[in-house]
């Protein structure tokens, strides 16, 4: 028996026959909204040259960004909030655990927790770093991403900080520079 050769013409004509439903090829205006939705759950895929390995997290003050290292020249790209002035911080850390709805404690008022959900300012997810109190996290405050605005913890919309989360290990080394 001869085997059949579907092109993506076929393929759709025979979905749409099946199910009346019509596949039509993206145009370009299409394609540019998908890939939105995408970026805007994921973040950005970025070209990425620098040497740094495999599943690193590279925090830069200076352009208000976090990138995780995909490999193979390329890393995914978020907007990030970062210390005011007086709390920025550089250096290397590591990912030391991970939390779904963290309770956060402030620390002016140790005595004090406010449970993990929506009125929490570590918002949906955490990465907590080293040994220390800094954190990557969400944040209930979004209008904050893009600034300086924490106290020295890297903030990110909830919906980029649970992307992160779940390609991120425990051990992922945590590079915090000026710029890149």
């Amino acid at each position: 028996m001869p085997m059949v050769r579907f092109t993506s013409t076929m393929l759709a004509a025979l979905v749409t026959a099946m199910l009346g439903v019509c596949l039509l090829p993206l145009d370009a205006e299409a394609r540019k909204s998908t890939h939105r939705e995408a970026t805007a759950r994921t973040g950005e895929f970025v070209p990425f040259t620098k040497s740094y390995p495999r599943g690193s997290i590279i925090v830069v003050n200076t352009e208000r960004r976090l990138y995780y290292v995909l490999g193979n020249g390329r890393a995914i790209r978020y907007p990030i909030a970062i210390g005011t002035p007086k709390n920025q911080w550089t250096g290397k850390s590591f990912v030391q655990a991970k939390a779904k709805n963290p309770s956060w404690t402030p620390p002016w008022n140790p005595g004090h927790t406010v449970p993990g959900g929506p009125g929490n300012p570590l918002g949906v997810r955490a990465l907590y770093l080293d040994w220390g109190l800094y954190r990557i996290h969400g944040t209930n405050a979004p209008g904050s991403i893009g600034h300086a605005a924490s106290h020295g913890c890297i903030r990110m919309h909830n919906h980029h900080v649970k992307d992160l989360y779940e390609r991120v290990h425990i051990g992922a080394p945590v590079f915090i520079l000026s710029s890149l």
